[in-house]
């Protein structure tokens, strides 16, 4: 059976969600296991400052699921820069229509496939990028942006991820429906399950990163990100290639340049 591509479905998918996986993957480290959630992350955060990252160049292919979650409905490719702490750069094409979004801080501009470029409203994804990439911020930080989206820090326990030792911070043993963050002892983050507002109302989102690969000086990253609603499969991204620290041009994170069609 084949399914006809859903556009504003399809776009809805890309912008509201598809950045959720990308700054989530931003930046991934070792974390010892811990007894509770505070000493977890602080252990996480500590073994940042030895691998800094300037910048991130990210390729990947982006499949958008049918709302059914079983059948791919879309493909597109991507290519996202990062400059952290607050600087994105998406440029993706999807249904053969290419867009750029540009964010800076708290504004984002995108430039549309007939080539004009418009600032748009707060969305949010930034605050997503601050809430998972842990770019020079402390445990005390990450902890905070994560009770803003009902991660509770007095809920943890350490559970075994295909042998491995991993720390879920906000929920119980036997408790799939609370926000929480899955903190691996080698890996850092390898899942995340918040509410999110969606299409048809407030869903369960669970954000699965797998596949990690070495990066720079014991960093790892995901080369496989699957992204579920309400147990549905909506997108799996898989990314091809990711250069760290590629001295990136300031013209890439530039409205005006963007505005001129660079």
């Amino acid at each position: 059976m084949t399914f006809r591509a859903r556009r504003p479905y399809n776009r809805f998918v890309a912008r509201a969600l598809g950045p959720l996986i990308f700054v989530l993957a931003a930046v991934l480290a070792p974390v010892a296991v811990a007894s509770d959630a505070r000493r977890a992350v602080e252990a996480y955060v500590s073994r940042l400052p030895g691998t800094p990252v300037t910048d991130l160049a990210i390729r990947q292919t982006l499949i958008v699921y049918h709302p059914d979650g079983r059948h791919p409905q879309s493909t597109g490719e991507q290519q996202l820069y990062i400059r952290p702490p607050r600087r994105q750069r998406l440029e993706q094409t999807l249904d053969g229509q290419r867009e750029i979004r540009l964010t800076v801080e708290d504004r984002t501009w995108v430039r549309r496939p007939d080539g004009t470029t418009v600032q748009m409203s707060s969305t949010g994804e930034r605050d997503r990028m601050s809430l998972f990439a842990p770019f020079r911020r402390s445990a005390a930080d990450l902890l905070a942006e994560w009770r803003g989206l009902g991660v509770r820090e007095d809920v943890s326990h350490v559970v075994r991820v295909r042998g491995r030792p991993v720390t879920i911070i906000g929920a119980g043993p036997d408790d799939a429906a609370s926000p929480a963050v899955w903190l691996d002892e080698q890996y850092g983050v390898i899942r995340v399950i918040t509410r999110e507002r969606l299409l048809k109302g407030v869903r369960l989102v669970d954000l699965t990163l797998s596949e990690h690969r070495p990066l720079l000086d014991g960093l790892y990253f995901p080369y496989r990100q699957e992204l579920f609603a309400d147990g549905r499969l909506v997108l799996l991204v898989i990314v091809r290639s990711v250069a760290v620290n590629a001295n990136l041009s300031d013209e890439l994170f530039d409205p005006e340049a963007l505005r001129r069609g660079r």
